[in-house]
């Protein structure tokens, strides 16, 4: 089991209608840590049945909850986020331990998580409509923002604490209900979540986490459920597009925050080592398992060798371990079938000729650890430019001229986010606005922020998350024309 302060933090059943509760089957699973392959809990096993019960408690509760001035509600959010950061060492305990990120990392998430909590809580109040001027001068016309409804959330296992507050908030704070279903693999994290929810004061049935091995039922339920208004997900492509079509006959709102494939550009004229530093903090966090990492390192012909010299000896330096370990800078891949599929990258790329810089093969630790990886002599044809990696594996190819370098980054059907290191300012608007991404990080390797638009284009999803925009993903426009004034 894991250490805590608060041991009631550590819950294993489902969270419906503000209680704790049984499946209705009494079926469990297992938890298992990937630092160690172990289960060290078994957690309640829901499925339609259950999830069917959580929408309805949502419906019944949200009138009350929309009737509740913004301040009130910005309150309750604000008691759940100080309760979160109250707490930030039990649930970074927990998140590491389920989901296999350092303890450092997790400390992160957790802040990173609660901060969207404190945003949106302050949003709330901002939720703003407008007078328009009328082109009758008996009319006037005026719009308002109302909550969309009953809200779904799908959230993954790589970000188990942050994936949730960016959806739930903005939800709960424009006066909806949720019902969340995170990833089976890291189902604690989000019981942990919901718990100190409870402690804050917010009403029974506005918020409930549902978690089961059948995905695919839980999913079809929150997809196709007529009082589900609202389907938020983040996760791979292919699962994103099945719920768009689940979605479709009930043509409910939705956001896809989906695959990545993020090209990370380096210019002839850019600051190396801090070029080095943004490829680090963004290819290896958290082994690489993030949808913004940098996952095609694309570098000038002129600066390529220096730069993968560098890049190589930063990355023989981390050290690979169990993140419940002091000084563990990478921990563990989420499964076993993670780790098999980076050894798969690796095979094919060099079989097509690539170069092994370092790394390249599995670690001989107990537990799903990969060791990082650089790959230069990278080409088009190779599985690590085509596929998004989702580890830590970093490939590297090199261009001649910008145009080459537009090219080849936007060579994708994702369009997550982006990244370029440069000292011209005319290219930083140039290549800025040319990349088919929604996120750019110029000069810098860490994008993400509460205040800041989160979502991408093409194949990456719909909708943004976080910033003054997230809030507008759960709420209607509404348009009233008020006619017949007296002149």
């Amino acid at each position: 089991m894991i250490e805590l302060n608060d041991p009631s933090l550590l819950k294993t059943q489902l969270f419906i209608n503000g209680e704790w509760v049984n499946s209705n089957s009494g079926d469990t699973f297992p938890v298992y840590c990937p630092a160690t392959n172990e289960c060290f809990v078994n957690v309640a096993n829901g499925g339609k049945s259950e999830t069917e019960y959580a929408i309805n408690c949502a419906h019944s509760a949200m009138p009350l909850w929309q009737q509740a001035t913004a301040k009130q509600r910005a309150n309750i959010l604000k008691h759940w986020y100080r309760l979160i950061v109250e707490n930030t060492q039990d649930l970074a305990r927990i998140l590491t331990v389920e989901q296999g990120k350092p303890l450092h990392e997790a400390s992160a998430e957790v802040t990173y998580g609660a901060d969207y909590i404190e945003w949106f809580a302050e949003e709330a109040k901002r939720l703003y409509g407008d007078i328009i001027p009328s082109n009758n001068p008996s009319q006037r016309i005026l719009t308002l923002k109302q909550p969309v409804g009953v809200v779904a959330a799908i959230t993954p296992w790589n970000f188990p604490i942050a994936m949730i507050t960016r959806k739930v908030a903005p939800a709960l704070a424009a006066g909806c209900a949720v019902v969340v279903k995170p990833a089976e693999a890291t189902p604690l994290s989000a019981f942990a979540l919901a718990e100190l929810a409870r402690r804050a004061g917010l009403p029974k049935g506005l918020f409930s986490v549902v978690v089961g091995t059948d995905v695919a039922q839980i999913g079809h339920e929150l997809s196709t459920n007529k009082i589900v208004k609202k389907l938020s997900f983040t996760g791979s492509t292919p699962v994103g597009k099945l719920l768009l079509k689940s979605t479709a006959d009930t043509v409910k709102k939705v956001s896809m925050e989906l695959g990545g494939n993020a090209p990370f550009i380096v210019f002839e004229d850019a600051d190396i080592e801090l070029a080095v530093e943004g490829a680090m903090a963004s290819k290896f966090r958290n082994a690489g398992q993030t949808c913004v990492c940098a996952n095609r390192l694309i570098i000038h012909s002129a600066i390529a060798q220096e730069f993968t010299q560098r890049l190589v000896t930063k990355v023989k330096g981390l050290t690979i371990g169990n993140g419940l370990d002091e000084n563990v800078s990478i921990g563990p891949l989420i499964n076993e079938k993670a780790v098999e599929n980076m050894q798969g990258l690796v095979n094919d790329a060099l079989a097509l000729n690539a170069t092994l810089e370092t790394g390249g093969s599995t670690v001989d630790l107990k537990g799903n650890y990969f060791s990082p990886t650089v790959l230069s002599n990278v080409s088009p044809e190779m599985r690590v430019f085509k596929e998004e990696i989702f580890g830590p594996i970093a490939p590297i190819l090199t261009f001649d001229t910008d145009e080459q370098a537009i090219e080849l980054a936007n060579a994708t059907e994702a369009g997550l986010a982006s990244y370029i290191f440069t000292q011209s300012h005319r290219r930083i608007w140039q290549v800025s606005e040319k990349l088919e991404n929604g996120i750019v990080g110029v000069n810098e390797g860490v994008i993400s922020s509460e205040v800041a638009p989160f979502g991408g284009v093409k194949a990456s999803g719909l909708g943004r998350e976080g910033s003054k925009y997230g809030l507008d993903d759960y709420t209607e426009l509404k348009y009233i024309c008020v006619g017949n004034i007296e002149e």
